[in-house]
């Protein structure tokens, strides 16, 4: 049997119609999935815009909502949707590409690709330092550290979360700084005449746990693009270590290699 079952967009919200060929070998989640997407990269969805709920979907469509969501979590993990608890799925505008080849702070790589950074600081604190920070970060006896931990936004969307660390007698009167709405390198350099040099870069895909999961909003066991950075100034001297964890439907990483 064939035909199709069209589905529009709920009254707030103006959208092409979906339809499903009931007759077709290609399952309706694939058909769901393919449609938006094509709708997304024509333009006719763009970031930013809420569509319709998995219900709303469902129901309209004359499928279960498991299949629905089986759709939507497949255009999540492409980075073409962004999707919260308790609210409609709102389209974003793809996972953002991590360019290894040049030492770019966050703000300086959306900046690259015409997204808006901000950040919100979730905690902020000079503190002593354990041992594993000492060592990697080539404290002197008595040292302090700030420790930093930032969720970073990219055009208002959860990216990622940061946790920083910084030799603090590098960078006196850090806590006075509004670290929410300007780049830390930018800072680094210009008010504290450091010149950021070169880093080291450990990459990894984890399963978030609990707390990460809560503030980055995704599922416990949601892929995670995992980030260890050492950064140093000139004359090889280490100022920051970071650890950063970023969504991974929202993120990648891309390098290219020469023969």
């Amino acid at each position: 049997m064939t035909g199709s079952s069209p589905l529009s967009a709920p009254d707030d919200v103006e959208l092409p119609e979906l339809n499903l060929q009931r007759g077709s070998y290609v399952p309706y989640y694939r058909q769901i999935r393919d449609q938006v997407e094509s709708m997304i990269k024509s333009g006719a969805l763009k970031p930013g815009q809420m569509i319709f709920s998995e219900g709303a979907c469902a129901t309209k469509l004359g499928v279960s909502k498991m299949t629905v969501r089986q759709a939507f979590q497949a255009l999540r993990s492409e980075g073409l949707l962004v999707i919260e608890k308790g609210k409609r799925p709102m389209v974003s505008s793809g996972p953002i590409q991590k360019d290894f080849q040049k030492l770019r702070g966050f703000t300086a790589e959306m900046n690259r690709r015409g997204l808006k950074a901000s950040s919100k600081i979730l905690y902020f604190e000079r503190t002593a330092p354990d041992a594993t920070a000492a060592s990697l970060l080539r404290l002197w006896r008595n040292d302090e550290i700030y420790s930093i931990r930032r969720l970073r936004y990219a055009d208002k969307e959860i990216v990622g979360v940061e946790n920083i660390l910084l030799v603090a007698r590098l960078f006196p009167g850090l806590t006075k700084e509004d670290l929410e709405s300007q780049s830390l390198y930018s800072l680094m350099e210009t008010r504290y005449a450091i010149s950021l040099d070169w880093s080291d870069e450990e990459l990894g895909a984890i399963p978030a746990e609990k707390d990460d999961a809560k503030v980055l909003q995704v599922p416990i066991g949601f892929p995670i693009f995992s980030m260890r950075r050492i950064v140093y100034a000139k004359d090889d001297v280490p100022v920051e270590h970071a650890h950063s964890l970023f969504r991974g439907d929202r993120y990648n990483a891309r390098v290219i290699s020469h023969r």
